[in-house]
């Protein structure tokens, strides 16, 4: 059965003003997007937000990790360096429910957009900063991306290969997971005012959630002082936990616990494993794995990856293929799912992305809107403060916003 779409809106009615660049804030600000909310998008009227340039690959000139983190948002090109752009998003702010941020340190503040200052004129308003280190301590001052926080909170010590450097995880996970947890926090805060009537300070920050994501190995080394190091595709408290080769590719296969590992051995013909002392439990097998893969490398050699895939599915035995980008795209599954979406878009023409991995009652739920050319809404918005056609063009033309289709402005 193939999934349906629906527009799921739990956050109908809601403004939030998406004051973030890069991937960890407007990735958070596309999920409420997506569940309902008027998302718009603050961006710098000579560049917009570092995302568009950022490539390739690109889109028909449009940078593709843009596309990916900003659907159901409209674009406001605002500047912040001059006092009458800081005015408009000040009242907007006014009648905002969510700012969502992710200026440098202290930067906020400075500009007259900081928590204190907002809901000091906006009680109900929720804040939330997105930051690299988190709001105290001796880094809070120091900027951070994604790959940063992978290389202080532990994650490249332990990703790559036994004996050669550590590498960067191949996708931007600490800025989605911020960006995850961020959403979250807000919605929490929402969910709170409905009661209360006041809204929230939320504080996310990268390297909270690349400690979030090392957090068992946190707590082994707390346990016994264990400094976890790479180890390839091995999940190190499990055996077998790792790819392992096959005639014509490589196999995923997670045998976690004795009864799967005997399962797996009888799929491959190799009963006598089960019984051998080194292999009789998971410990053993984690002490003597070397012994163990070896013995199983001999049988996987044997087969290709889709016939051992097959065979040890039927059988019970989590297994799956390695697979890129292409082979994710065309499979079966992911066509299922419908999590790839088609959306309008004005320079593109068949424009498709990954909707929200999030469905409610077998509904997918689905951007409702394509991402924004720079300052597409900014005419609109502002119309929607209060502001006059004519103060519009007069702010325009003194390069404090830029319109649709405008020359670039200073930022």
């Amino acid at each position: 059965m193939i999934a349906t779409m629906t527009e799921f809106l739990p956050l109908a009615g809601m403004r939030v003003l998406d004051v973030t660049t890069s991937i960890a804030g407007p990735y958070c600000a596309e999920i409420l997007g997506g569940l309902g909310a008027d998302v718009i998008k603050v961006e710098r009227p000579d560049t917009g937000d570092d995302g568009r340039s950022w490539g390739p690959p690109f889109w028909n000139r449009e940078g593709t990790m843009f596309l990916f983190a900003n659907a159901s948002k409209r674009s406001l090109a605002l500047s912040l360096r001059d006092p009458r752009g800081r005015e408009a998003l000040l009242r907007l702010a006014d009648g905002a429910d969510v700012f969502l941020q992710s200026l440098r340190p202290g930067l906020a503040e400075r500009l007259g957009l900081g928590a204190e200052e907002l809901r000091e004129r906006n009680r109900r308003l929720v804040y939330c900063s997105v930051g690299a280190y988190g709001r105290v301590g001796p880094q809070r001052d120091e900027p951070g991306y994604d790959a940063l926080m992978q290389a202080a909170g532990g994650l490249i010590s332990l990703t790559g290969e036994p004996g050669r450097p550590g590498v960067r995880v191949g996708s931007s996970l600490i800025d989605q997971g911020t960006g995850t947890w961020a959403a979250l926090g807000i919605v929490a805060a929402l969910l709170e005012r409905a009661s209360t009537g006041e809204g929230r300070v939320v504080d996310v920050s990268l390297y909270e959630t690349a400690l979030g994501y090392v957090g068992y190995h946190l707590t082994g080394y707390l346990a016994d002082g264990t400094v976890p190091r790479r180890q390839g595709t091995r999940f190190p408290m499990v055996a077998p936990y790792e790819v392992i080769p096959t005639r014509d590719g490589a196999l995923m296969v997670a045998a976690g616990n004795d009864r799967l590992f005997a399962l797996l051995c009888v799929e491959l013909g190799a009963e006598d494993l089960v019984a051998d002392p080194r292999f009789r439990a998971n410990p053993d097998r984690v002490e003597h794995r070397e012994e163990l893969i070896a013995e199983l490398e001999r049988h996987f050699v044997k087969d290709d990856t889709a016939s051992w895939h097959e065979r040890l599915t039927r059988a019970g035995v989590p297994a799956a293929p390695v697979a890129d980008v292409a082979d994710v795209l065309g499979s079966a599954q992911t066509a299922a799912l419908g999590i790839v979406q088609s959306l309008p878009h004005p320079t593109i023409p068949e424009l498709h992305l990954p909707a929200l991995p999030l469905s409610f009652d077998g509904d997918r739920v689905i951007h409702r809107g394509p991402p924004p050319l720079l300052g597409e809404h900014t005419a609109e918005i502002l119309r929607e403060a209060g502001y006059e056609d004519e103060e519009i063009t007069a702010l325009a033309a003194g390069g404090a916003v830029r319109l649709a289709g405008s020359v670039d402005a200073a930022g």
